[in-house]
């Protein structure tokens, strides 16, 4: 291959480095209204009265707009972007007289500027009746307070929620008899994990610009992942038709699934359809930390069965899910969490899980790279690093005897045909990547320093199975170059690029052949958008089918020029060619052929193709960690990260070894650092990257990452998916590390120098 599996630069490389405008505030009006939103300081309240007549005096402003501008009994929506059927339930409105957590929206300000706006917000009065919060999500199932008491809240798809039990979603399913096997396991590790809510923390906080276009619809500018799922959203909350609405994205400046839920749109999108004025809101980080779309805060029970030789027969998760205040991507989630852990044990006889997803009174989650697998990976993979332990078992070892293989069928994996896999060929390699027989358990350094070793594995998925859609649009322009439109978006992962470099291997052109055109509801061809690591995979593979049908076209034109029938000619990317006939060697440039197709021609020069998958072929990864652990202080040092991924065919080794990197050190921060914790009256302590620690990359030592590529008959070029796996091995090895250090075991992530310092002291008594 030319293109495919080619380390090239970026398409938008130079521009982002060079400090060019490329994102939301970069290419929108300055002179628009600003858009702030009056929060709520209470968890649960009802708004009595808002008294806005001073604040709407300040010189500037233009509109308050509160609940009563917005009609109570109307039609709920939700801001999750997810393909139809919607599984997340329509349990907002724009403004609600009900607000259900501390930050949910009181009132929209609009002004002439972000002074009088921030002068105004001070002068209106608002008063509450302050109600009883669910601030515990262990007690919020069947709790006689209701976060979602209204009559008008509904549920679209049948996930098992109930706004009367405070329940978003409920699941069961399984496969054998669990409670049999379990009984006549050996060995069954019975525990409880807890991870907290943790904050995507991208660099562009949620922004949006909306105006009024020419032809009189509302048009919206938005840093989102979604384009065509916030047009729906966007109209579903105003209630207006969704041909009224355009929505496009410019540069994201990261989003790691925080947008895929359109946070910011609605509100200076009914600015703008009020007023007909263009306006913008752009959050702080305050507000980006407290009013967002964090990673749900999950419970995972887990109860593991197998022999003394350490075969796992069986798994039995139950997962409890904190979805906040409304259920953004709640059912979605949960799912995975199981689903995409249980799975890599293929000797299991039996499993079983269940799940609920409840309400709280706390700030409302979403997605987050991992979406979901990453809690549930955490529990099974130190459920399994520790019956290795019971066991006196190499960690290794256990799993190589255990993983699932390819051409085995997965019953937890929604009975799917492992299509492609190299998990042995990854858990090798990391094996001898991190020295691990040299490392295992640990080493005593003197001076209170001990160095240790852990491991983990995972898998993810490659778009949602017969769900995510994605096109491409391929046509070809003057002197021979080719515009690729496609919807999915770019947002600092590269798929203009690879979805480029697809298209160029089918075409045999250079890279820099392809102008790409992503993510505009009016002109792309209709795309879920960029999300479940569907990209590379789904619309990859449209993008590559795409290429092939305009071949086809190409070689048409070109045979009708040349005199002969399609089937004699031949394209090799420059020129069409004559392979036989009378006509043999004659050629034309396809130049010449583009020329051609502007003049009394009737051959289209274009074509689009849209692609969904019947399966869902998981990556794997292993990791592994070296720690070193001050036992006087509780600090942790990585000093080393071992990785292995089996993405399929890697389309741009460059992007993909990103990807891996950035995705291994937000699963470190995750462990040890990032944490959202809640004062008594439900407000978020973390409002501030001074309190929520996110690694730099300078807080880790080496990061090693290496590909064993397996081939994915049914991906572009045999690739699946790379965004989301990576995020997930460093929650298990490290916590295995830390206990292979100092003996003790943590169950609740993130395990801080705190918590580490207090287990030795505790030992040492």
């Amino acid at each position: 291959m030319k293109v495919v599996n080619q380390p090239l630069r970026k398409k938008d490389a130079m521009q982002l480095v060079t400090g060019r405008p490329v994102y939301v505030d970069d290419v929108t009006p300055r002179d628009c209204l600003c858009v702030k939103l009056l929060r709520s300081p209470h968890a649960n309240a009802i708004v009595k009265s808002i008294n806005k007549t001073a604040a709407m005096k300040v010189p500037g402003m233009e509109a308050i707009f509160t609940w009563e501008d917005v009609d109570q009994d109307g039609r709920r929506y939700t801001q999750a972007g997810q393909t139809y059927p919607e599984a997340s339930p329509y349990d907002r409105l724009v403004i609600d007289r009900h607000v259900r957590f501390v930050g949910d929206v009181v009132a929209i300000l609009a002004g002439a500027d972000e002074k009088c706006v921030d002068k105004a917000m001070k002068l209106v009065k608002v008063e509450y009746e302050v109600l009883e919060p669910v601030l515990d999500f262990h007690t919020a199932k069947d709790n006689p307070v209701l976060v979602h008491p209204e009559d008008n809240w509904e549920s679209l798809a049948p996930v098992g929620a109930d706004n009367r039990r405070n329940l978003c979603a409920h699941d069961e399913c399984g496969n054998g008899d669990i409670d049999e096997v379990l009984a006549d396991c050996d060995v069954v590790i019975d525990r409880v994990y807890h991870t907290q809510a943790c904050q995507q923390a991208m660099m562009e906080t949620f922004r949006t610009y909306c105006e009024i276009d020419t032809y009189g619809r509302l048009h919206i500018i938005s840093s989102t992942q979604i384009v065509f799922h916030t047009r729906r959203i966007v109209a579903n909350a105003l209630h207006i038709p969704k041909s009224k609405v355009r929505v496009t994205k410019p540069r994201i400046g990261g989003g790691f699934g925080a947008k895929q839920t359109a946070v910011s749109a609605v509100y200076p999108a009914f600015v703008t359809w009020m007023t007909k004025k263009p306006s913008k809101i752009i959050f702080s980080r305050v507000e980006s930390q407290i009013a967002s779309s964090p990673r749900h805060e999950m419970q995972m029970h887990v109860r593991l069965g197998a022999t003394k030789d350490g075969i796992v027969r069986g798994i039995d998760l139950h997962t409890l899910s904190n979805t906040g205040a409304y259920g953004e991507h709640g059912p979605t989630t949960v799912g995975l969490s199981g689903h995409k852990s249980i799975p890599l044990y293929g000797k299991a006889e039996a499993f079983r899980f269940t799940s609920d997803v409840v309400y709280t009174n706390h700030m409302s989650a979403g997605a987050y790279r991992g979406y979901g697998a990453t809690q549930g990976l955490f529990a099974v993979e130190s459920a399994v690093n520790e019956l290795a332990n019971i066991l006196g078992m190499d960690p290794f070892k256990i799993r190589e005897m255990n993983i699932t293989h390819e051409g085995e069928i997965m019953p937890a994996y929604y009975g799917q045909l492992n299509t492609s896999c190299a998990l042995d060929r990854c858990l090798a390699r990391v094996h001898d990547m991190i020295d691990w027989d040299n490392k295992y358990p640990c080493r005593d350094m003197g001076n209170g320093k001990i160095r240790a070793v852990g491991m983990g594995m995972a898998m993810q998925g490659s778009g949602i199975t017969s769900m995510d859609v994605g096109s491409a649009t391929l046509k070809v322009n003057d002197e021979g170059f080719y515009t690729l439109l496609i919807g999915a978006a770019d947002m600092g992962t590269g798929c203009d690029t690879t979805l480029a470099q697809i298209a160029a291997e089918v075409l045999e052109c250079p890279l820099d052949n392809i102008t790409t055109l992503s993510a505009d509801t009016d002109w792309s061809p209709y795309d879920s958008g960029s999300y479940a690591s569907s990209t590379t995979y789904v619309t990859g593979k449209a993008t590559e089918k795409c290429a092939l049908e305009l071949r086809g076209k190409i070689c048409a034109l070109g045979a009708k020029l040349l005199g002969c029938d399609k089937e004699q000619v031949s394209f090799d990317g420059r020129e069409v060619r004559v392979e036989e006939g009378e006509n043999a060697g004659k050629t034309i440039s396809l130049s010449d052929i583009a020329t051609a197709s502007m003049n009394g021609n009737s051959i289209e020069l274009q074509a689009t193709v849209t692609h969904s998958s019947e399966i869902s072929p998981p990556p794997y990864m292993v990791g592994a960690a070296e720690i070193e652990v001050d036992t006087e202080t509780g600090e942790v040092t990585l000093l080393d990260y071992a990785a292995a991924v089996d993405c399929g065919t890697p389309i741009n080794p460059n992007l993909t070894r990103v990807q891996t990197e950035g995705g291994l050190l937000q699963g470190i921060g995750m462990t040890l650092t990032e944490n959202i914790t809640y004062d008594k009256n439900g407000y978020p302590e973390e409002n501030s990257l001074f309190q929520y620690k996110i690694p730099a990359r300078t807080d880790v030592g080496k990061i090693k990452v290496e590909f064993e590529s397996s081939y994915e008959p049914n991906g572009p070029f045999g690739a699946k998916s790379i965004g989301e796996v990576v995020i997930n091995t460093p929650l298990p090895a490290i916590s295995d590390a830390i206990y292979n250090a100092i003996g003790t075991r943590f169950y609740e992530l993130p395990i801080t120098p705190e918590k580490i310092a207090m287990a030795v002291a505790e030992k040492q008594k």
